[in-house]
């Protein structure tokens, strides 16, 4: 696992698209086009190209991969429990694994072993982890959750438990645990055909350099389709002007601004473009320029009487007339409060300090000063003359000075200031001359320079003789001033613009007759006019200088594809890993599993960043491999490879199959049972698999080289998928499993005999039978002849006759079951011929006849082994004698030196 470790390292300084990539290749093996997009649209948004769904890089963990090797720790993972959330498995089972020796886990289609392979696989840290751990889909949503799983584990034989979750990091102890399954056997094998050896993990070089290479096709095609546009405003590139120099210097440094900025206008550099336009176009400028000027004088005096009596009228005039009204009429109130007091005085005649009494009063002041030159009003002395009817005044003047300080009083002063004010304002406004002095010929002319404007100074001098009817209204006693709507926008602003556009352009036409003031004319009007025609095409500059911008970061984007840095990580790892060690363990797993044409030869190259191995055959014709390798030759192949990895990575943990003999062949199943048993001699070997008959060559393998080997088979059972169970299928049992399978249904056909079943009982009795007729079959080939002869083997174990012999006894036990079986299993008709069912202590005496019959040969074989060995034993020594005498059998000489050899072997074998 050094490659994934040391790339997984190096990945964290990559770019942020290429580790995206790298953890892409780690999952998946291999790319599709949704990957190509979400990486390219990673690429381009890292040299400024946004994207638009807002992709977000992931990185490939150091808990994904499988930790570096423990020094000296042996781990192996003895059971696997209380599953949770996994498939449709029953939550409370316990799949042990031997920590020593072979685990093989039988399981049919649909048994559920997928789902404990699948758990291994992800708690492990596999390398191919795409088949996805649902929940139980007959659960609801809400009584579901992420799968997990407790594993027991021996760490240097210390039992230790560890949780596992899915989605979180998985305990580094349970990475120890090589896996193998069809996924993981593609990636040792070129996807291009060529049949070459890359070691585990430098596919993704592969896939990453070969990712560079697709990019920057994106890229380079994105570049050429994005080519800036420049049809609609190529004509403004040869003007002279800062808008031709900005169109000929169009670039990716150009600044959208400048353009925008360009192509947009005020009101008053449109008016000048026009008024420039119209002024170089004069045929006689001097005499137009005069007949503007006067022009502008006209319209300056109608702008001029427009704001004058438009402030009679306006807004804040019919404000304050409104004010000044309700003021009066406040201040009236409130004195006539006030006189309310002074009319109530006993002795007053009525009407006292009414308006007319104080008419007569101020009327006698005025008089006074006539009449009384010498005495200030109303301080006269009672000798003096009233100056209203001339009698003496004696009491009256104290009187008069009574009525002058109610006269002089704040209230009643303030009523007839603000009453003065209110009619000031009324008269201003009623009383005025409101003519805007728009006569017949200065329509006319206003009407030729602008209609419109023309039109709106007409209305609204007829506006402000009709708002003076409202005012008046609003003014009298229950008037409504919001009758008086504002007044409309005063079009002096519109004619003074004029004005001021007829004088510019008088004074162009006046400097247009000088031809250095022409020369300065025409160059603004030049830059006016390449930028009135800027605007309409402004989009479509805009739009280059992004296809600029874009070309620009396209660019970036290619030069960031190159290999350079994946070849020289490739050449490390290169450099790290292969050896001649590594050639020479591939070269004996072939042949170990039988691919002997195939001889690899390890030489290195690059292409495009991607180190290859190839494998050399030795073939003749110099033949293509994918014209040789048959589909098991690959599949052989890829365990090899993963086997020559596992032995040279330097740890002692576990690995685990599953389904290692898919897409085998009859021959090549009895290669890899033989190697894995080899290497379960070693280490712990887990083999999930739903083939039997490669089971039972296992079980024949394991024998050979003398390995203990624990079955279980998973099934379905009322609490659910993957129940185990230590029994494993009736076809791959042993003959003393199959006893116990046969007892099992002997108590259920004694139940149903005696719940008074009669068809049920009579049905499993030939069933039962049936399976016994099967066994004795076997007994013949696993105890009989100890499996010297097994059917489907390659070949005959001569070795294991040396424990058989077979008796007249034998011969007599052996017929006599197989009639009896033959008899009630359906295979002489004897159901047609009426033979009566035996009974079910009929069907357990000839199970216990079979099991004593399978006992007693077993312990005659130990004795026989043993008689023969010591009569080998004895021959030998005969032999020796004779070498010793320089005299062999059938008079040849013997080597005393090998007679030495074999006499020591034996001596010790028995």
């Amino acid at each position: 696992m050094i490659i994934l470790q040391e790339i997984q390292k190096w990945s964290a300084e990559l770019p942020a698209w290429q580790r995206d990539a790298v953890a892409r290749l780690f999952a998946k093996g291999s790319l599709d086009q949704s990957d190509y997009d979400d990486i390219y649209a990673l690429l381009k948004a890292e040299h400024g190209i946004a994207d638009p769904k807002g992709g977000v890089a992931r990185a490939l963990d150091a808990s994904q991969i499988a930790a570096p090797a423990a020094d000296g720790k042996r781990i192996q993972i003895v059971a696997v429990r209380d599953l949770k959330h996994v498939n449709a498995l029953a939550g409370d089972q316990q799949l042990q694994f031997a920590p020593d020796g072979l685990t093989v886990i039988y399981g049919d289609n649909g048994s559920g072993k997928s789902g404990y392979s699948r758990v291994l696989k992800r708690a492990c840290r596999a390398r191919d982890q795409r088949e996805l751990i649902h929940p139980d889909a007959r659960l609801p949503a809400e009584q579901t959750g992420k799968a997990e799983a407790i594993f027991d584990v021996l760490i240097d034989g210390q039992p230790v438990e560890l949780k596992w979750t899915d989605g979180s990091v998985s305990p580094e102890e349970l990475s120890s645990m090589a896996i193998f399954d069809a996924h993981c056997a593609r990636a040792y094998l070129d996807e291009e055909g060529d049949f070459s050896y890359s070691p585990y993990g430098f596919d993704i070089l592969g896939g990453l350099a070969k990712l560079c290479a697709r990019m920057k096709q994106l890229a380079d095609a994105e570049y050429s389709a994005s080519a800036p546009n420049t049809a609609a405003f190529a004509h403004l590139s040869s003007q002279e002007s800062a808008v031709g120099k900005a169109i000929a210097g169009l670039s990716a440094r150009t600044k959208p601004q400048d353009i925008e900025t360009l192509a947009m206008l005020a009101e008053d550099e449109i008016a000048r473009h026009e008024a420039l336009d119209k002024t170089l176009k004069e045929g006689n400028p001097k005499e137009k320029a005069a007949l503007l000027k006067q022009r502008a004088n006209r319209f300056e005096v109608l702008a001029t009487r427009l704001e004058e009596k438009a402030a009679i009228v306006s807004d804040a005039a019919r404000d304050g007339l409104k004010e000044a009204i309700q003021a009066s009429n406040a201040a009236k109130q409130a004195a006539e409060l006030a006189a309310t007091t002074f009319k109530e005085t006993p002795g007053f005649l009525p009407g006292t300090g009414g308006e007319a009494w104080q008419v007569l009063f101020e009327a006698a002041r005025t008089y006074s000063s006539e009449s009384h030159p010498h005495a200030a009003f109303p301080n006269l002395s009672p000798e003096d003359q009233c100056p209203l009817c001339q009698q003496t005044l004696a009491d009256g003047a104290a009187r008069l000075a009574a009525f002058d300080a109610f006269i002089n009083e704040a209230v009643e002063k303030t009523a007839r200031e603000k009453k003065a004010k209110a009619v000031a304002d009324y008269n201003a406004i009623v009383k005025a001359d409101l003519s805007i002095g728009l006569d017949k010929a200065l329509k006319e002319e206003l009407q030729a320079a602008d209609k419109e404007l023309a039109d709106v100074c007409e209305s609204f001098g007829k506006t402000l003789p009709e708002r003076v009817v409202l005012i008046r209204a609003a003014s009298a006693p229950g008037g409504d001033w919001n009758a008086v709507a504002p007044l409309p926008d005063n079009p002096a602003a519109k004619l003074r613009k004029m004005v001021a556009g007829l004088r510019a352009e008088a004074d162009a036409l006046e400097k247009a007759t000088n031809e250095k003031a022409r020369a300065a004319l025409v160059s603004e009007f030049r830059e006016l006019d390449a930028r009135v025609k800027l605007a309409p095409v402004k989009d479509a500059v805009l739009a280059a200088i992004a296809a600029h911008i874009l070309q620009g970061r396209l660019t970036k984007c290619a030069s960031a594809t190159k290999t350079t840095a994946i070849s020289n990580k490739a050449t490390e790892l290169s450099e790290k890993v292969i050896s001649k060690d590594l050639e020479t363990a591939l070269n004996d797993e072939f042949r170990r599993l039988n691919v002997r044409d195939l001889h690899v030869c390890l030489k290195p190259f690059s292409v495009k960043g991607k180190t290859f191995y190839k494998l050399a055959l030795e073939l003749p014709g110099q033949q293509r491999p994918m014209t040789v390798l048959s589909e098991g030759e690959q599949r052989a192949i890829a365990l090899a490879s993963f086997l020559a990895e596992a032995n040279l990575s330097g740890g002692r943990g576990g690995i685990a199959f599953d389904d290692p003999v898919s897409s085998l062949d009859h021959k090549r199943r009895w290669h890899v049972a033989k190697r894995l048993a080899e290497e379960a001699a070693k280490r712990q070997v887990v083999i999930f698999t739903h083939d039997l008959y490669f089971l039972c060559i296992l079980q024949q393998e394991v024998k050979q080289v003398g390995v203990q080997m624990a079955t279980l088979s998973i099934g379905r059972a009322p609490s659910g998928f993957g129940v185990a169970s230590e029994d494993i299928p009736f076809d791959g049992a042993t003959c003393s499993k199959r006893a116990k399978f046969l007892r099992a249904m002997q108590v259920n056909v004694a139940r149903a005999a005696k719940n008074g079943d009669d068809a049920i009982a009579a049905r499993l009795t030939r069933e039962a039978y049936s399976l016994l007729r099967r066994t004795w079959e076997r007994g013949v080939e696993e105890v009989l002849f100890a499996e010297t002869v097994i059917r489907f083997s390659e070949g005959v174990s001569t070795q294991r006759l040396s424990a058989v012999e077979v008796s007249d006894d034998d011969y007599r036990a052996v017929d006599a079951g197989m009639t009896k079986c033959s008899k009630f299993s359906g295979h002489d008709g004897a159901t047609s011929a009426n033979v009566p069912t035996p009974t079910p202590d009929d069907l357990q005496a000839d199970i216990d006849a079979f099991e004593m019959w399978r006992k007693d040969v077993v312990k005659r074989q130990d004795d026989v082994r043993k008689r023969r060995k010591q009569c080998q034993l004895e021959l030998l020594a005969i032999r020796f004698k004779l070498a010793q005498a320089g005299q062999g059998l059938n008079e040849k000489p013997y080597s005393l030196n090998v007679g030495r050899t074999v006499w020591h072997s034996l001596s010790s074998t028995v």
